[in-house]
């Protein structure tokens, strides 16, 4: 190994990258590369994806982030350690819950006091060294390094390199390596990763029509100079960079270093409060068997060896105090007159029966407990809640807010994603199509929101786009490469995640476009 990528954006920083961290990790695979690190913008939505993808393709993966700074740099952080991931965790909430929808500035004075695990490199042009150099000269580039070097320590910044083949360069890597030399810091080469194959570079302009709001003829210098910014092999990497070989192999000991994964996040479900005197599990016994006898005339022996095979396993599996989380939600919609009821294979349960969360008899319709609950299950048991929608669910959602607090419970996110009809009007609109030719390729969808009535090709010719047409062949390129990529961040319609402690330790939490709602990033 002889050469790691530690900057890399996927498609998952939301317009500002073109490949999914699963294409990322099979293409850093076919060239060899041992390891790659995901350092999506404001986020790490991606991050599940990449370990993933990087476990069935035997790559390493590295977590980090960019972070937009207050004064618009981009600082990109790796993580070292379980609580350098904690600490990014935290301050991307901070930022999120402070800013809106879109917008998540960290500031600089913020930078110490989550600084403690992670590892600052310098960015690209729109990092905060370079665009000090740029817009204000050397004096001011030693004064950014100089915060950086404050806030996470001179070991823990790193100097970027990256080649991408323009005019400006040469004189840009003599101002870094000055810089190197001048405060005793390493420099680091990296390829500012936008797309896995140069081919991804078509995807990104069309992303970046769409944030600028333009079309591919009138973009002009918005647009990327070259198709450069993909994943290279070692080989190539030791080429561009015959004039520093240490940052090359500055990169294998970096990565060395970074040895965080996802194995173990620290989550922990909330504990239940109970009475004094009391365990969860002999609480959930006793408001269980109380339960019971108001649903059964007579507590048969059937019924109590039932109750009590289900208990004695809930139990051994720890899960008592979320059964006794969701009869006390269910409890709560009840004295508010808010209908609820459990479903799915909860309704298999004698408990959840006795606990009111269900409203089928487990015993009289002779349902299999096993296929809810077993021996030897790991994960949490399934119980869904149907609610009413409008004002009365949304109460229950806010109660949910309100017991674990701003950064102890979020929606779970729902990516949201280029489909077909969404594919297309974008790509259209980046190559300048007539707004009536979009309008009847949208029209041509049977139903839903895919085209696969008929082929995409003679779809666009019955819109009035024939193969002949110059754009016809990036259209349809552009179409494949895009549809299934994600566009934004959604809220699910009504997963909830609850922590104890902070989830926002676990997983960063941003504000959702809906008022009041707070989502995961995952």
């Amino acid at each position: 190994m002889s050469y790691v990528e530690l900057h890399a954006r996927s498609a998952f920083s939301f317009l500002r990258g073109a490949s999914t961290p699963a294409c990322l990790v099979k293409q850093a695979a076919s060239l060899g590369l041992e390891a790659i690190a995901l350092t999506d913008r404001d986020g790490v939505y991606g991050i599940p994806r990449l370990h993933s993808a990087a476990s069935i393709s035997g790559i390493r993966p590295i977590t980090g982030a960019e972070l937009t700074l207050q004064d618009g740099g981009i600082l990109p952080v790796l993580v070292r350690s379980q609580k350098g991931y904690s600490n990014l965790c935290q301050l991307l909430t901070r930022a999120h819950l402070r800013g809106s929808k879109g917008n998540a500035p960290v500031l600089w004075e913020e930078l110490p006091e989550f600084s403690e695990g992670l590892v600052a490199l310098t960015g690209d042009e729109d990092g905060p060294l370079q665009r000090a150099l740029a817009e204000r000269g050397p004096a001011e580039a030693i004064g950014a390094v100089k915060r950086l070097e404050e806030a996470f320590g001179s070991e823990n910044v790193w100097i970027e390199l990256q080649r991408h083949l323009r005019r400006e360069e040469p004189a840009l890597h003599q101002s870094l390596m000055e810089l190197c030399r001048e405060r005793g810091l390493s420099p680091l080469a990296t390829g500012g990763v936008l797309y896995a194959d140069p081919s991804g570079r078509e995807t990104l302009d069309v992303f970046t029509c769409m944030r600028h709001h333009t079309h591919l003829d009138a973009a002009g210098r918005l647009l990327s100079s070259n198709a450069e910014r993909h994943l290279r092999p070692s080989k190539q990497m030791q080429r561009l960079f015959e004039f520093c070989p240490e940052a090359v192999l500055n990169t294998v000991r970096l990565a060395e270093t970074l040895e965080f994964t996802l194995s173990d996040l620290g989550y922990a479900f909330p504990e239940f409060p109970v009475p004094s005197g009391e365990t969860m599990d002999s609480f959930l016994r006793g408001v269980t068997l109380a339960g019971a006898r108001g649903r059964y005339s007579q507590l048969t022996p059937r019924v109590l060896a039932q109750l009590e095979r289900e208990l004695n396993l809930i139990s051994q599996l720890g899960f008592s105090g979320y059964f006794l989380i969701v009869w006390d939600l269910v409890n709560f919609c009840k004295t508010r007159d808010i209908l609820v009821q459990g479903r799915g294979s909860a309704a298999n349960s004698v408990v959840c029966y006795a606990l009111g969360i269900t409203a089928c008899d487990p015993i009289a319709c002779d349902l299999l407990f096993e296929r809810f609950l077993s021996e030897g299950r790991t994960t949490w048991p399934d119980i869904d809640l149907d609610l009413p929608s409008g004002a009365r669910r949304e109460s229950v959602i806010q109660e949910v807010y309100q017991r674990y607090g701003e950064h102890g419970a979020a929606m779970t996110s729902n990516v949201i994603t280029f489909r077909g009809r969404s594919a297309m009007r974008e790509i259209g609109k980046a190559l300048n199509f007539s707004p009536a030719m979009l309008g009847r390729f949208s029209a041509l969808f049977a139903s839903g929101d895919f085209p696969h009535t008929v082929p995409i090709r003679e779809q666009m010719a019955k819109a009035g786009l024939p193969e002949s047409h110059p754009r016809a062949p990036a259209a349809i390129r552009l179409y494949e490469a895009i549809r299934a990529l994600p566009r934004h961040l959604g809220q699910h319609s009504g997963g909830m995640i609850i922590s104890k402690g902070k989830l926002s330790s676990v997983v960063p939490l941003e504000r959702a476009s809906m008022e009041g709602r707070i989502v995961a990033q995952w």
